[in-house]
């Protein structure tokens, strides 16, 4: 027999423009889309004027940068809910096949500086700060969050990152997809 889940509560009245710039991931559900070993994982957003959001994904593993660039959009524009959808094209080194995943702001802080992130399934989980590093004390009550909405957190995987995370031009690009072909495999 198995317990219904309650319905997830998402954020409301997001101010897009303010959610805008860089988040660090702290911790997250494994994926086949990211590296296993990826470290300084981080994401970049900005407003494009149609409104949408143009996504940079950045990580970095083994010395080089893998990224992967997409769009989101609001799943109902005429909704007040942080609910949207992403869209990318992998993989990353020729991008023909699109892959869409929801993305739900499931908490933002009142200043904007930390998110816990999720999508309805539950089977993906991101904890992301505007800063690399976060007190252990937010990072526990940040993990709460989730389990209030109803995740196992013990898939949660923290990040590896450096207490001074590079810039995109500090590595040299992964431009054969190796970290990718490995992520499909599970290495």
């Amino acid at each position: 027999m198995t317990t219904a889940k309650k319905a997830m509560e998402v954020v409301k009245n997001l101010d897009l423009e303010r959610y805008m710039g860089r988040w660090y991931e702290i911790a997250s559900f494994p994926s086949i889309f990211q590296p296993k070993n990826g470290v300084d994982t981080r994401a970049t957003y900005a407003l494009n004027p149609d409104g949408t959001v143009h996504v940079l994904n950045e990580t970095w593993n083994g010395g080089k940068r893998a990224f992967i660039q997409g769009s989101a959009y609001k799943t109902d524009p005429k909704s007040d809910e942080a609910k949207f959808k992403v869209k990318f094209y992998v993989p990353p080194f020729l991008p023909i096949i699109p892959v869409t995943g929801d993305y739900w702001v499931l908490y933002i802080d009142p200043e904007y500086q930390h998110a816990v992130i999720g999508q309805p399934a539950r089977s993906s989980l991101w904890i992301l700060s505007r800063t690399a590093h976060v007190e252990e004390e937010t990072y526990k009550q940040l993990v709460e969050k989730a389990v209030e909405e109803g995740y196992d957190v013990s898939k949660l995987h923290k990040t590896p990152q450096s207490d001074t995370p590079p810039e995109s031009n500090a590595a040299p690009d992964d431009t054969k997809g190796v970290w990718w072909f490995k992520s499909m495999f599970g290495k």
